[in-house]
């Protein structure tokens, strides 16, 4: 078994499909892996975003991602949950390595998270963008460990079971480490917009 463990990710909801996709990859159909790709490419860029804040890079992390998962395929087996996280774990390693090669600054990238708004006038409009830009500014200020457990929880809907996997540490301490990065964020947002 790979360093790498799975996962449920929320955006799959058929495991035994994808499995059956990794099981024909590891017997060399490169049309399995290319569906597997398909399947997953939108979770894991969207992941890499909103840790590197940078769209080129995040397509370069994604593309690598997906580069070492094929020479890896055959190192993954079931273990009762989707293949997804298996993905998401790789690219996790790959912005820690460039966070740690390049000094590079986390950030929450405001573009996409404004995307998720629902349509309304615009006074609504404009609290909203205030109020996303002043969160994604505290979010900012959260220690690394804080900051990617909001991210996973979140932005990118995972549950605390899944972040623990991705984040290597027991669902316990994923618990405490939100608490605590939710009562930071409580500080630091304006009073205003408590």
């Amino acid at each position: 078994m790979d360093a790498f463990d799975v996962a449920e990710v929320p955006e799959t909801r058929q495991p035994g499909e994808s499995w059956d996709l990794v099981h024909a990859a590891q017997q060399g159909d490169m049309a399995a892996f290319g569906r597997l790709y398909d399947r997953y490419v939108d979770v894991v860029y969207r992941y890499v975003l909103f840790r590197v804040g940078d769209r080129e890079l995040a397509e370069d992390v994604t593309s690598e991602t997906f580069l070492r998962a094929l020479r890896r395929i055959g190192t993954v087996s079931y273990q009762g949950r989707d293949v997804g996280a298996w993905f998401v774990t790789i690219a996790r390693n790959l912005v820690l390595d460039h966070v740690k090669s390049s000094r590079f600054r986390l950030e929450v990238i405001t573009a996409e998270v404004e995307s998720r708004r629902v349509e309304a006038g615009p006074e609504h409009e404009v609290l909203t963008k205030v109020t996303a830009e002043a969160l994604l500014g505290c979010v900012e200020q959260l220690g690394d460990d804080q900051r990617e457990c909001i991210v996973l929880r979140f932005l990118q809907g995972l549950s605390v079971a899944e972040t623990a996997q991705i984040m290597e540490r027991n669902e316990g301490a994923v618990k405490a480490l939100q608490h605590r990065a939710v009562r930071r964020l409580a500080q630091l947002l304006p009073s205003e917009l408590r």
